[in-house]
């Protein structure tokens, strides 16, 4: 088990990050919805993770044919998507897991879906529930709540789906499982969650919209177009060093062409409201509005209560708690009950790695309290979440931080410590 050592910084910085990690979310769904045209789809800028590596591999085992040229991916699809001889690693990836589940269920053929340790314990009824009450057939362990999942892909039924959670996975996997519905399908969540799957789908052509409230999905009459992207930096990357910014006396941070959609960029409006100097700028919106986001100190941050559109921002709640471990005041983020079904339990994750710091906490079953005052140097074990790996990381830059199984940052964001090692040393 890989660990890293992180010295506190002695020093204010002033960061440009144009090597921030493309947008793991808008990576996966490139390499999955270039299968729904019949098209060659052209993707610069693909994530280099080991999870979108996976979803890429898994295209290619379903027929697509898949040049690479360093982060530039061709995507030829098939004419018709073929039975794999092997089961489809999806590693660690929950996102690549359920949208392939949505997808396959509507496929003809037999399809094993599986993943590393971490993944096979994460719920998968979410998906798998409501899939099956579409047609779906899917079995698993825990009848088909954990991975491997087994799928036999077939017709659907279109349907009326109103989601108890709001979740982007949840309800991609929908979407897809609709493209292949008999007839007009709807779905409707609880708050919209992120929407990249919307959005890229009806640059593709797909007929999806907004009806009273409802995602109404007509089911593909042809294949979609093909994509032609780049793909942005991912604002949930980050975050990690607008975070170490608003907390660095001095400090400042640009963060180069991150995708800028409402959905995502939730965490940074909350570092706003904790006191952090934030500033937008918009340049293209093309499939997605992308720009740059420049984070700076401004002084003490003080506490706040997270209760509302948590869907926008669960990746970067991590994050978000280190800044409250050193604001003023008590902060609370509640409703975040989603968070005990992540890579970790990051309720307890995070709690626990705070608690080491010697900040003070208060565990709830949706969500914590944290008593603002200061981190102090600790061991912190990931449990195998990158996300929490990389925010005790952060948490580093005051007053030093040593992280246990950082293998996980290498699948969402491989060149994250490189950096870091900009801001303070790093020691591996």
């Amino acid at each position: 088990m890989k660990k890293v050592l992180i010295k506190s910084t002695e020093r204010e910085f002033n960061l440009i990050c144009k090597d921030i990690a493309p947008d793991k979310s808008i990576s996966h769904r490139c390499a999955i919805f270039s299968l729904l045209s019949d098209e060659v789809s052209h993707i610069k800028n693909f994530l280099l993770g080991e999870d979108t590596l996976n979803s890429l591999a898994i295209t290619a085992q379903l027929g697509a044919t898949v040049k690479r040229d360093g982060a530039e991916v061709e995507i030829t699809p098939p004419n018709k998507l073929t039975e794999p001889d092997d089961v489809l690693d999806c590693g660690n990836a929950g996102t690549g897991m359920r949208l392939y589940a949505g997808l396959l269920a509507g496929i003809d053929g037999s399809f094993v879906l599986n993943g590393d340790r971490y993944l096979r314990n994460r719920p998968m009824n979410r998906v798998t529930k409501p899939l099956r009450e579409v047609g779906a057939k899917i079995d698993g362990r825990e009848s088909g709540n954990l991975a491997p999942l087994s799928i036999r892909g077939g017709e659907l039924k279109s349907f009326r789906y109103d989601s108890p959670i709001a979740s982007a996975q949840v309800k991609s996997a929908l979407i897809l499982a609709g493209l292949r519905g008999e007839g007009v399908s709807y779905y409707r969540e609880s708050e919209l969650s992120r929407d990249h799957t919307e959005r890229m789908l009806r640059g593709m052509g797909a007929n999806i919209k907004s009806v009273d409230g409802w995602i109404e999905i007509e089911p593909l009459k042809e294949p979609l177009k093909p994509l032609n992207i780049e793909v942005p930096a991912d604002p949930s990357s980050g975050f990690f060093f607008a975070v170490a910014s608003a907390i660095t006396p001095n400090s400042k941070v640009i963060i180069k062409n991150v995708t800028l959609n409402p959905t995502r960029i939730g965490a940074y409006r909350e570092l706003e409201k904790m006191g952090a100097k934030i500033e937008y700028i918009q340049k293209d919106n093309l499939y997605e509005p992308i720009g740059d986001i420049e984070v700076s100190y401004n002084g003490k941050l003080k506490a706040i209560r997270v209760e509302d559109n948590i869907s926008w921002l669960i990746d970067e709640l991590p994050a978000l708690s280190i800044a409250m471990a050193v604001a003023d005041g008590v902060s609370q983020i509640t409703n975040a009950k989603e968070l005990r079904v992540k890579e970790s339990d990051r309720i307890s994750t995070v709690v626990s790695g705070l608690n080491s710091c010697g900040v003070e906490t208060i565990e709830v079953e949706d969500g914590y309290s944290v008593i603002g005052g200061e981190i102090k140097s600790a061991v912190i074990n990931s449990h195998g979440d990158h996300r929490i790996a990389m925010s005790f990381a952060i948490a580093g830059v005051i007053n030093g931080m040593e992280i246990e199984d950082i293998e996980c940052i290498d699948t969402s964001f491989p060149n994250f410590f490189d950096i870091l090692s900009e801001i303070t040393e790093v020691k591996k």
